[in-house]
């Protein structure tokens, strides 16, 4: 059994933190060393059935409305701005991409990406630069943040759905097209 005091410190600790926070990070704010992963272990378990849970998301902890709940809160918040379909692309390709360039992205999507494509997905809080490419040129490259894995509901990037889970939600074509065939084409005509 963990310690309650240790659990009511980790509990505290987690609710007043600004953003999702690691357990090293929890661990340097206790009075007293003890066992973190065990408290948010144990907190987790007794707010499972609670309004609020207690979740894991890219190694950080962090409080949130239990899922089941969502609906409730949907009346009361504003509505959320919509991403561009340019912004959504970039988003997907950074995320099983990265760390990614811009002149990789623009490769994969096939078109240029606006520079304020990117500000966006910075601004949401979703997207990083995560360096330079040793490479000519020395090319920023971008990454997902944990902001990105909080919102999405992931606990780790390999949570992102693969091909056949796609395929099967039937967002990706079955077949590639024929050479010179338009992907999509046909499929929403009128008849």
């Amino acid at each position: 059994m963990t310690d309650p005091a240790l659990i009511r410190e980790v509990e505290a600790i987690v609710f007043a933190a600004e953003t999702p926070i690691t357990a090293a990070e929890i661990t340097r704010h206790l009075s007293e060393p003890g066992d973190v992963p065990a408290a948010l272990a144990d907190l987790a378990a007794s707010y499972a059935p609670r309004g609020i849970v207690l979740v894991e998301r890219g190694g950080r902890w962090l409080f949130q409305t239990a899922p089941d709940l969502g609906h409730v809160l949907r009346r009361t918040r504003e509505a959320p701005r919509k991403l561009s379909r340019a912004a959504v692309e970039t988003l997907a390709i950074i995320a099983y991409h990265e760390p990614a360039t811009r002149a990789e992205i623009e490769d994969i999507r096939g078109v240029a990406v606006s520079p304020g494509t990117v500000d966006v997905l910075m601004a949401a809080g979703w997207v990083r630069p995560a360096g330079r490419r040793e490479s000519p040129g020395r090319p920023l490259q971008f990454a997902t943040t944990p902001g990105f894995l909080a919102d999405f509901g992931l606990a780790d990037r390999r949570d992102l759905p693969g091909v056949a889970d796609l395929r099967a939600a039937g967002l990706l074509d079955r077949a590639p097209p024929a050479t010179g065939e338009i992907p999509g084409a046909g499929l929403h005509s009128k008849g």
